[in-house]
């Protein structure tokens, strides 16, 4: 790299030095799930459809999977940013724990107080009482599980009991559960038989094909106030064959690419300059990838 990189402060944004130079807003490629930079490929577009569907369907369980990365928590701001103001919601990440615990996590989302030290019953009641409150008012909860492979499958199961508080045509809760591919490994076993059943609607999430990321990159480049061409077309085909299609890994890369970019004056990031990121071993997911296949 050719210039000394001194931050500078750019509404807190520590590599703002390179966005006057590209003639961008704001940072194209941040790590952090912003809706206004979703960009909707064939796939994301389905997996969306799904979620929507199974939201206004009032499907009792809604399953979304996909590998690290690849976009499902930013469809989920996305669906919150729709639906907040529709129904109730309540976000849980990362839930743990065995019986009993998982009716606090939920109770938590949902702001409703309670007894830390109460059984199970006097919980599960509290959350029903809840419930029905919510739905003479005209209000369904609908309760979403991100990183739900988390969960143990005592937890899926008491999930699927939660869904029996439904009772004919009247939902007063939906579940929505999303993680890792090892959830639907899990949700197939036999001993979950019976909360497969009750999944509506589900979605698997795949990596971005070559074309999908040369749009995407170009998308963001546009929506951060670019023209979408800062980075050149064989430059993006380049990062696909690096990152393999998923987006985290495709915005990391590209962030670094235009810091490269802007120490050597190039106004168009190419190849050159992505393996330049790549020759210094700053791109720490190539390291990652390297090493695990040495290992095959």
């Amino acid at each position: 790299m050719n210039k000394v990189v001194e931050p500078e402060v750019n509404g807190g944004d520590s590599v703002g030095f390179y966005m006057e130079f590209y003639g961008f807003r704001e940072r194209p490629f941040t790590l952090v799930p912003d809706p206004d930079f979703l960009f909707w490929s064939a796939q994301h577009r389905r997996a969306y459809s799904v979620l929507e569907f199974g939201i206004l369907s009032r499907a009792p369980i809604t399953l979304v999977t996909g590998g690290v990365g690849c976009g499902k928590t930013t469809l989920l701001r996305e669906l919150l940013r729709q639906f907040g103001s529709r129904v109730t919601v309540g976000l849980i990440s990362n839930a743990q724990g065995g019986r009993g615990e998982l009716i606090q996590w939920v109770l938590n989302s949902l702001s409703v107080p309670f007894d830390a030290n109460a059984g199970y019953v006097p919980l599960f009641q509290k959350l029903q009482d809840y419930l029905i409150d919510e739905y003479a008012a005209g209000r369904r909860v609908v309760l979403i599980f991100d990183e739900a492979q988390n969960l143990s499958a005592e937890s899926l199961e008491e999930l699927r009991m939660l869904t029996n508080i439904n009772s004919g045509k009247d939902e007063v809760i939906q579940l929505v559960l999303v993680g890792q591919p090892e959830l639907r490994d899990m949700v197939l076993k036999p001993s979950l038989r019976q909360l497969a059943q009750r999944i509506a609607a589900s979605f698997h999430l795949m990596p971005l094909d070559e074309e999908a990321v040369i749009e995407l990159i170009a998308h963001r480049l546009k929506a951060a106030g670019g023209t979408g061409q800062e980075i050149t077309e064989p430059a993006a085909r380049m990062v696909h064959r690096v990152t393999h299609g998923v987006p985290r890994l495709v915005n990391q890369l590209c962030d670094m690419a235009l810091l490269y970019g802007w120490s050597m004056d190039n106004h168009h990031v190419d190849e050159g300059v992505v393996q330049s990121v790549l020759d210094d071993g700053v791109f720490f997911a190539a390291q990652i990838a390297a090493e695990e296949e040495k290992l095959k």
